[in-house]
């Protein structure tokens, strides 16, 4: 049976010290289909945005070897540098990363930037930052609009934008299909018990406007390092209205943490949401046999 979607592994989820063939087959030996690079607020991972044309066309010459592309980034070194500072300087340095984030994209053929939905973290939100962050969220939409790449908002875990809904508000008001959702399904977890709000219907909300998924673990008030299956994410029923509003491409995210059975991880990562992403084909497929 031909898969009708894409599993993709979170880069984070392998020791940062190996090289990206090592990564690449790493992924492919648990059975994933691509990889989602990181590009956060560390000069490690903002320097990977000066590459040189040498080093981009090494990497896309690792995926055509390897068969494991880089299909999606997350971008969340706004972070540190955020569209809506009230410092000048920290305004143009987001402004400049995501101009890099495109080309970068455009260059190595990823399709999706994971926006982080920040107006600004380490600074007081207000007005004139969310005022701020939707005038350049505007600037960097018409970017990805040119070169043809695909924006989604992550559901992040600060009031600002923990919620599909949030996120479609400034979706809604850039208007554009380079600019949608990409939820983060833990988060949207731990919102809807903060709000005493339905996992699912916020989900709906953004219908027609998801273009990918992140499938990560958490329990109520944290939102990293916990392993799948050890937290209150109703993973198999958030995948399946997931399918039923078109979402194909779906990424793993956890964390490597030092553990010596890191390539276990991925294959017991990449097992369980395959058979759930199975489930759903085979369901799918039941009906049109019915029809």
């Amino acid at each position: 049976m031909e898969r009708e979607y894409t599993l993709g592994l979170y880069e984070k989820s392998m020791p940062s010290d190996l090289s990206w063939e090592q990564k690449m087959l790493s992924a492919k030996a648990a059975g994933f289909d691509y990889i989602e690079i990181s590009i956060d607020e560390t000069d490690a991972k903002l320097a990977r945005l000066n590459m040189s044309k040498e080093e981009r066309l090494e990497l896309v010459r690792l995926m055509m070897v390897t068969g494991v592309p880089i299909r999606s980034m997350c971008l969340s070194g706004h972070r540190k540098y955020p569209l809506g500072s009230n410092d000048p300087e920290v305004e143009k340095r987001g402004i400049e990363i995501m101009e890099k984030a495109i080309q970068l994209a455009e260059d190595l053929g990823i399709r999706i930037i994971q926006l982080a939905g920040y107006d600004v973290y380490y600074e007081e939100s207000s007005f004139e930052t969310k005022k701020r962050f939707l005038k350049n969220l505007k600037k960097a939409t018409h970017m990805a609009e040119k070169a043809g790449v695909v924006l989604g908002f992550e559901t992040m875990e600060t009031e600002f934008m923990n919620t599909v809904e949030k996120a479609m508000k400034y979706t809604t008001l850039v208007d554009s299909p380079y600019l949608n959702v990409y939820p983060d399904i833990g988060n949207i977890t731990n919102a809807a018990i903060e709000y005493k709000n339905d996992v699912l219907e916020d989900m709906m909300i953004g219908k027609g406007h998801l273009c990918a998924m992140h499938l990560k673990e958490t329990v109520p008030g944290k939102f990293r390092e916990i392993p799948f299956g050890t937290g209150h994410v109703n993973f198999k029923e958030a995948i399946a209205l997931a399918w039923q509003l078109g979402i194909r491409k779906y990424v793993t995210e956890f964390w490597y943490v030092g553990n010596e059975n890191w390539k276990e991880d991925l294959v017991f990562a990449h097992d369980m949401f395959e058979k759930m992403l199975d489930e759903q084909m085979t369901r799918k497929d039941e009906k049109n046999v019915e029809s």
